[in-house]
C-alpha cells in the first residue's frame, strides 16, 4: 500500500474518532463548565501524552519546532476546543455543523501557506461544492434558513464557532507539516505537553466546587474528548494528512458532519432526517473527486 493510500486510510480514522467530538461536548458542558472542560481534556492528555513520550524515550523537539508546537497547542489543544464549548452553550450541535462544513476549505488555505501544496482548479471546485453541499445541508437542518434573523445568543455562537474553525484549520496544517519530520503522535503528544504548565495548573484553579452533581453522560464526554478527540484522534489524523497531502485528505472533514450528526441523533435526541444519506452520499462524491485531483 503506497504512502497517499495509507493517508486517506489513517485520516479517515481519525475523522471518525473527531465525528464524536462536537456531541461529546455537548454532553459535557451541561454539566461543567466549557473553561473547566477544555483545560481538563487537555491536561488529562497531556498526562498520558507524557507517559508515552517517557515509555518510548522519544527525544525533545529541537528549539527550530518549539514554535510550530505552540502553533499547534494554539490551535488545536487550547483554541478550538475552548471556542467550540463556549459556542456550543449559545447554539445546537446542528448548527455548529454549518461551520464545520468550511473547516476542509480553512485546512486546505493553510496547507497551501504553510505546507506548499498546489491542488488545482478542480481540486477546488469539488472542495468548494462539497462545503456548501454541508453547509447548506446543516442550515437547513438546523431551521436558521426559515427561522428568520439570528438571536444575539446565536450570532455569539455563531463568531466563536467561525474563530475556532481558523485556529483549528491553522492548527492542523502546521501539525501536518511538522509530523512529516516527527510523527503524527509525537506532534500532538509534545503539543500537549508543551501547554501542560498552563493547562493543568487553571484546571485546578477552574475546577467545580464540587463533583457530586455531574451526570454519568458528563463524565463519558470528558473522557471522550479527552482519551479520543485530544490525542488519539490525532495519531491518525496527523499521519494521514502528512502521508496524504494536506489539503487532499482534509477533504475528510466534509464526512465528519454526518458521522457527528447520527451520534446526534442517538446521544442527544436531536432529530435527523433521511435527506442526510443523500446529501452524505453527494458529499462522499466530492471528496472522491477532491481526492482525484489534488
Amino acid at each position: 500500500m503506497n504512502s497517499k493510500n495509507s493517508g486517506w486510510i489513517n485520516g479517515f480514522i481519525g475523522m471518525l474518532i473527531f465525528s464524536g467530538s462536537l456531541p461529546a461536548t455537548r454532553i459535557a458542558v451541561a454539566d461543567f463548565d466549557p473553561v473547566f472542560l477544555t483545560l481538563a481534556r487537555a491536561s488529562i492528555a497531556a498526562l498520558l501524552a507524557l507517559v508515552v513520550l517517557k515509555a518510548f524515550a522519544v527525544k525533545r523537539p529541537v528549539k527550530g519546532d518549539l514554535v510550530s508546537l505552540i502553533v499547534v497547542s494554539f490551535g488545536v489543544v487550547i483554541g478550538f476546543p475552548l471556542l467550540t464549548a463556549y459556542a456550543l452553550q449559545y447554539i445546537p450541535t446542528t448548527q455548529s455543523i454549518v461551520f464545520v462544513g468550511l473547516l476542509p476549505l480553512m485546512t486546505a488555505i493553510f496547507g497551501i501557506l504553510r505546507g506548499d501544496e498546489r491542488p488545482g482548479p478542480a481540486f477546488w471546485i469539488f472542495s468548494c461544492l462539497g462545503s456548501g453541499l454541508v453547509i447548506g445541508f446543516a442550515l437547513s437542518l438546523s431551521g436558521v434558513t426559515s427561522a428568520g434573523p439570528l438571536s444575539p445568543e446565536a450570532l455569539i455562537g455563531c463568531a466563536l464557532m467561525l474563530v475556532a474553525i481558523v485556529v483549528c484549520g491553522l492548527g492542523y496544517a502546521e501539525g501536518a507539516r511538522l509530523s512529516r519530520r516527527l510523527g503524527g503522535w509525537q506532534v500532538i503528544s509534545w503539543a500537549l505537553v508543551l501547554s501542560m504548565p498552563i493547562t493543568l495548573p487553571l484546571t485546578y484553579v477552574s475546577r467545580p466546587e464540587s463533583f457530586a452533581g455531574q451526570g454519568q453522560l458528563a463524565w463519558f464526554g470528558l473522557a471522550y474528548v479527552s482519551l479520543f478527540s485530544m490525542l488519539l484522534g490525532f495519531v491518525f489524523w496527523y499521519r494521514g494528512l502528512a502521508q496524504g497531502g494536506i489539503a487532499a485528505v482534509g477533504q475528510l472533514q466534509l464526512l465528519q458532519p454526518f458521522f457527528g450528526l447520527v451520534l446526534a441523533a442517538v446521544l442527544l435526541q436531536e432529530t435527523v432526517g433521511w435527506a442526510m444519506v443523500l446529501v452524505a452520499a453527494a458529499v462522499a462524491l466530492c471528496v472522491t473527486g477532491a481526492k482525484r485531483f489534488a
